[in-house]
C-alpha cells in the first residue's frame, strides 16, 4: 500500500458510501463498475490507459505480512476534465496522471501523482469495506494530527443531489427495476455495508493551492455518488459473475480501451 505520512498533507478527508450490499459479493460488483465506468469515461484522446493488471502483494497494516493483491498501473488523460482556468495555466503534460492501486480486497490502496509536479502533488485514497452503516468511528486508525485534521463526509446514492449532466435513469437507485431504494433506504435495508474511503489531497501551487484541492475534492465526491449509483443499479449483470469473469472482463477492457481511446468525442465527465 501506498504511505504518504512523511509527505506534508493538505486536506484528509474520509467519505463514507453506505451500501445495501454485502462486502463479499462488493468484491466483484466493484471490479466490474471500474472495468465499465473506465469505458464509459475513454473517447476523443482522454481516458483510460492500462499499463499493467496483475498478481501482487502488499502491505496492508502496520507489522502485518504481505497480503496478496490485484495490483494495477494506468494513465488517466483528462484535459477536459479540469476546469478551463487550469488548462491555461499548467504546463504541457499536466493532465496525465498515474494512478497505482493494490486490492487487497477488503483493503484497497490507491495513489495518484503527475510527473510533472512530483511531490507538489498527489491524492492517496486508502479505502476499507466493512459490513455496517458507517459505524466505526476511525476504521482507518488515525492519530495525532492526521486525526485531528479529519473531515467526515457520508454520501447517501439516493437522496444525494447529483449534478444534471450525470444523471441516468437507469443508474438512479430509486428506479432500479431490480430493487429501487425509497428515501429512507438505510434504515429498511436487510443487509449493509460501507466503503471508507480516506483521502489525503496536496496540490502545492502559489496562490491556487486551496482553491485547486477544493476542486480536487469536489470531483472526488461527485465521482464516488456516479459510482456508486453505478455499482447499485447494475447488480443484475455482476451478481451472477465469478472473479474468474471479471479478470476476462478486464483483459477485454484493456483491448477496448486501446481501440477506443483516440477515437470519437471526449467521454464522460467534463469541466467547463
Amino acid at each position: 500500500m501506498p504511505r504518504t505520512e512523511e509527505l506534508e498533507t493538505s486536506r484528509i478527508i474520509e467519505f463514507q458510501v453506505p451500501l445495501p450490499v454485502d462486502v463479499d459479493a462488493f468484491q466483484v460488483g466493484h471490479r466490474y463498475t471500474v472495468a465499465e465506468v473506465s469505458k464509459q469515461e475513454t473517447g476523443g484522446g482522454e481516458g483510460v490507459e492500462i499499463i499493467d493488471n496483475r498478481p501482487g502483494a502488499t502491505i496492508v497494516g502496520s507489522g502485518q505480512p504481505p497480503q496478496p493483491c490485484q495490483y494495477t498501473h494506468k494513465v488517466i488523460y483528462l484535459a477536459t476534465k479540469v476546469p478551463a482556468f487550469i488548462r491555461m495555466l499548467a504546463p504541457s503534460g499536466s493532465f496525465e496522471v498515474h494512478e497505482w492501486c493494490w486490492n487487497a480486497h477488503p483493503t484497497i490502496g490507491t495513489l495518484y501523482r503527475n510527473t510533472n509536479w512530483k511531490d507538489a502533488f498527489f491524492i492517496e485514497i486508502t479505502t476499507v469495506n466493512k459490513p455496517g452503516n458507517a459505524d466505526i468511528e476511525n476504521v482507518h486508525n488515525l492519530t495525532g494530527q492526521r486525526l485531528a485534521k479529519r473531515e467526515l463526509d457520508k454520501i447517501d446514492i439516493v437522496n444525494d443531489s447529483i449534478d444534471p449532466a450525470d444523471y441516468k435513469e437507469e443508474y438512479d437507485p430509486k428506479k432500479y427495476d431490480h430493487g429501487a431504494l425509497n428515501e429512507n433506504w438505510q434504515e429498511s435495508s436487510p443487509t449493509m455495508m460501507t466503503s471508507y474511503k480516506l483521502v489525503q489531497v496536496k496540490f502545492k501551487w502559489f496562490g491556487l493551492q486551496s482553491k485547486v484541492e477544493a476542486m480536487i475534492i469536489r470531483g472526488i465526491r461527485r465521482l464516488l455518488v456516479n459510482f456508486f449509483r453505478q455499482l447499485y443499479c447494475t447488480q443484475h449483470t455482476w451478481r451472477s459473475l465469478t472473479m474468474s469473469d471479471i479478470r476476462a472482463l478486464e483483459v477485454q477492457v484493456k483491448t477496448e480501451l486501446d481501440e477506443t481511446r483516440d477515437e470519437g468525442e471526449v467521454q464522460g465527465m467534463v469541466e467547463e
